[in-house]
């Protein structure tokens, strides 16, 4: 039999509670403020992932939730516990199957099958006890995203910039000649100090809203033709 399970594989269960109780990885931080001179007039370059991440809304959101969300991330660990505690005797007992002389390969598969039904269950068990929490992350993403094109259009303005490129779009350029990064995260300090943290009851993120209304549209039309003679 092929399907090797090692230990490690607890790790499954543990790595979305843990990434959920961490703050968000954030983007690398911007060490440079643009200079007030570009080399080629008109041109700078920006990491809309890195103004975001070092914004003082998202930032205090990430300082907040840990506290706001304290009984949902305790819940998650304590399950997370649970599972790999409950786990790791089922993975030693089919490793050590595995390397008998003769092992039973039905036995293995089926060993197998429900180390593999329990770690999707706690996954999702997981989520569930951290849906606030996620909510709270698009919530908080979304207010400032609704910001940031606006702060991007203000720092253009003010630095006499046309055309605005992503790290990764360029093979190099001079960070201190191009760099938009600190104009813009200043322009987005000052249209969003702060975010809320909480989401209204029954909210949903954007790209659920919009899915949504396509369905509600592509629905319409058939509802509304009329009934065949």
């Amino acid at each position: 039999m092929k399907t090797l399970i090692k230990t490690a594989a607890l790790g499954s269960v543990l790595a979305l509670s843990a990434m959920a109780a961490q703050p968000a990885a954030a983007a690398p931080k911007n060490t440079s403020a643009s200079e007030t001179g570009t080399i080629v007039p008109g041109l700078a370059v920006a990491n809309l992932d890195a103004v975001v991440a070092n914004s003082s809304a998202y930032t205090a959101a990430e300082q907040q939730r840990q506290t706001t969300y304290k009984s949902q991330y305790d819940q998650a660990k304590a399950r997370n516990d649970a599972l790999s505690a409950q786990l790791k005797p089922m993975v030693d007992k089919f490793n050590a199957d595995r390397q008998a002389a003769k092992p039973n390969e039905a036995s293995l598969q089926q060993q197998a099958a429900a180390i593999q039904q329990l770690q999707e269950n706690g996954k999702a068990e997981l989520q569930r006890i951290l849906q606030p929490v996620g909510l709270s992350q698009a919530y908080v993403q979304e207010q400032i995203e609704d910001k940031l094109n606006g702060a991007l259009k203000a720092a253009m303005t003010k630095k006499n910039v046309s055309m605005v490129l992503s790290p990764e779009s360029v093979i190099a350029f001079n960070g201190a000649a191009y760099n938009l990064n600190q104009d813009i995260l200043n322009e987005l300090n000052t249209a969003l100090p702060s975010a809320q943290l909480v989401p209204p009851a029954g909210w949903e993120p954007r790209q659920m809203r919009e899915a949504r209304a396509q369905q509600q549209q592509q629905q319409a039309p058939a509802a509304a033709a009329p009934a065949g003679r």
